[in-house]
């Protein structure tokens, strides 16, 4: 099993490097860890101790900031080393605040994981809800490096539970301690002998809960929503669209609809606008146009929409088409009900709010437009599906608390 997995992963890094020679992603994967080992040993300090957090990319590092940003304070004097799998994080993040130090991760190989190791001498490391890379993993345990998972979460059908999976189950053993997200993950591990784990929660909450908190408001969403009703349709795909899109031109309800594509390139909003038969305005022009009579506002630019969700009453998220929904737990938090499409199953808050009736998964135009419609003119309704929404968000902080405490107590 160790060759196969040593073949995959070299595997992996010479597709990467032929997709270098289109991908501009693949590029910057390449490019970032050049002369990496170099680098980290010219950089770290070799006298001051070094707290290692590892995450895939963007969204587990939002997933992990709020348990950075915790140690941050109860640590101050301890330096922090954040690496990403991903340049779709990196590149975001790679001037964080809280770390001092920000890294893309060297390919996990022994070879690799040793120079890696030699030069850091973590104190700790952590690691965010998928993150398995053996030969780090077996590697600090072999050295005796307090090694944390946190948000984590597991099913039946991956391979550390299969009957040929006990080679990677060592993986997981390498764990100091697992904090798990749900009570299924906690049992899962249980059966199969893991006392190293307990049930915290998910930190993305807290991170959520601190977004919202932060979000700025918007004039431009003062002016549009101009005393109406908002529906919010965030990180929308053309599956998504082309539903939305149907309805939005062919209901009669007076309310308002903002929709902010997953890709703001000139071609997807070209796809939206040439579809719409309502008045729409562009979020990058709306001082040049009438904002008060647009029904539709399109964001056509990036990191917008936290404070576009502080304005809504009901939400779409998009990705349930595809490989998967977008987060959202961001327009839960504000007390909205969300709907999205069929693919959710790998995503908790999903179907906990399915199960609290405050989320609506859809298959097709008909069922969006039974929904939308049953909320759109159901006051009442809406407001409670609402109270439901927010307060599963608010309820469910606290997993950062839980795993800091128990790392210092």
């Amino acid at each position: 099993m160790r060759l196969l997995y040593d073949i995959g992963v070299r595997g992996y890094h010479l597709l990467i490097r032929l997709a270098s020679l289109r991908s501009e992603k693949a590029r910057k994967w390449i490019k970032g860890r050049r002369n990496i080992f170099s680098r980290l040993k010219e950089e770290l300090p070799s006298d001051q101790p070094i707290y290692w957090f590892h995450v895939a990319s963007l969204g587990e590092f939002e997933q992990g900031r709020p348990v950075i940003e915790a140690i941050r304070k109860k640590v101050p004097d301890v330096k922090i080393l954040l690496t990403f799998f991903s340049p779709s994080g990196y590149e975001v993040r790679k001037d964080y605040e809280f770390a001092d130090y920000v890294y893309y991760l060297p390919l996990d190989t022994p070879y690799n994981v040793k120079r890696f190791l030699d030069i850091v001498k973590p104190e700790k490391a952590f690691f965010v809800k998928y993150e398995f890379w053996f030969h780090y993993l077996t590697a600090l345990k072999k050295r005796g490096i307090p090694t944390y998972i946190f948000s984590a979460i597991f099913r039946p059908g991956q391979i550390f539970f299969k009957p040929w999976g006990s080679w990677y189950r060592k993986a997981l053993q390498a764990y100091t301690h697992i904090f798990v997200q749900n009570r299924e993950s906690l049992d899962l591990l249980n059966k199969f002998g893991f006392t190293n784990v307990s049930l915290s929660g998910d930190t993305r909450f807290d991170r959520v809960g601190q977004i919202a908190d932060a979000a700025p408001r918007l004039s431009v969403l003062d002016e549009f929503a101009n005393g109406k009703k908002l529906v919010i349709a965030g990180s929308t795909w053309k599956a998504d669209e082309a539903l939305l899109l149907e309805y939005i031109n062919s209901t009669e309800h007076d309310v308002k609809y903002v929709i902010a594509p997953h890709e703001v390139s000139d071609k997807s909003i070209q796809r939206i606008t040439s579809a719409l038969e309502r008045k729409y305005v562009r979020f990058s022009k709306a001082g040049n146009g009438d904002l008060k009579q647009a029904d539709v506002l399109i964001v056509d630019g990036y990191g917008y929409l936290t404070s576009v969700y502080r304005y809504g009453n009901l939400a779409y998220i998009g990705g349930g088409f595809g490989s998967g929904i977008h987060n959202i737990l961001e327009a839960a938090t504000f007390g909205m009900p969300v709907i999205f499409g069929p693919n959710h199953e790998k995503f908790q808050e999903a179907l906990d709010l399915l199960e609290k009736k405050a989320a609506f998964c859809i298959h097709d135009y008909e069922e969006l437009k039974s929904v939308m419609d049953e909320f759109l003119g159901n006051e009442k309704k809406l407001q409670l599906t609402a109270d439901l929404a927010g307060n599963y968000v608010s309820q469910s902080r606290g997993a950062s608390d839980v795993v800091v405490d128990y790392i210092f107590n």
